[in-house]
């Protein structure tokens, strides 16, 4: 089958997956083996290079996806501005705090921000932006909150490390409590102590 037909499928494929879609997915979609697929997958990305492409295929959260250039931007955020606000200031302000410093618990989320979070808590797991991420050993034992998969697809990021600058009020927090983990070092997250609630209720058991 000709390189121009299959060229079609990926792009059609991607188009109305609507969500990343890694190369050994594509690879079983499209009836190919790997290395076919990454060279299609090059061939596309190059194809939506041009100038006159208001479309780019960008690696998102280990899986590739069609988005629009950000040079772009501008025309989206006029869509934006007449469609319903997803998501308010104050969801925004607690999304931040729990990318920048997760894993992390309501009562940290409440120092940073000084007031409560449960609503904005509560919307942010019903956007399936956050997720529960175990237990801290701690007194309590409250709950751990950290971004998901669709929190990468919904900001474009292919990893967390991807992130912009940490926000100034979130500077200022990390410099006061710098043993607290800070999602910009990934590798010091298997040195937090925390009970998955699965595990110590099979331990109870």
């Amino acid at each position: 089958m000709p390189q121009e037909y299959k060229l079609g499928q990926l792009e059609a494929i991607l188009f109305a997956a609507g969500e990343p879609l890694s190369v050994p997915q594509l690879a079983e979609l499209l009836g190919l083996n790997k290395p076919q697929t990454w060279e299609l997958v090059s061939l596309l990305q190059e194809e939506y290079q041009a100038e006159k492409r208001g479309l780019e295929l960008r690696e998102v959260a280990e899986g590739w996806q069609l988005c629009t250039k950000a040079c772009h931007h501008e025309a989206i955020l006029q869509l934006a501005n007449t469609q319903e606000l997803k998501l308010s200031n104050a969801s925004m302000e607690t999304l931040a705090i729990i990318a920048y410093r997760q894993p992390v618990t309501r009562a940290e989320m409440e120092a940073i921000r000084g007031v409560k979070v449960d609503g904005v808590v509560n919307t942010l797991l019903e956007w399936e932006l956050i997720a529960e991420a175990g237990r801290k050993e701690t007194v309590g034992h409250p709950i751990l909150y950290k971004t998901t998969k669709k929190f990468l697809e919904v900001f474009g990021l292919k990893t967390l490390k991807d992130l912009p600058a940490m926000p100034d009020i979130l500077a200022e927090d990390a410099a006061k409590h710098p043993r607290q983990l800070s999602l910009l070092d990934m590798d010091a997250a298997e040195e937090l102590e925390v009970t998955d609630p699965h595990t110590e209720t099979e331990e109870q058991n």
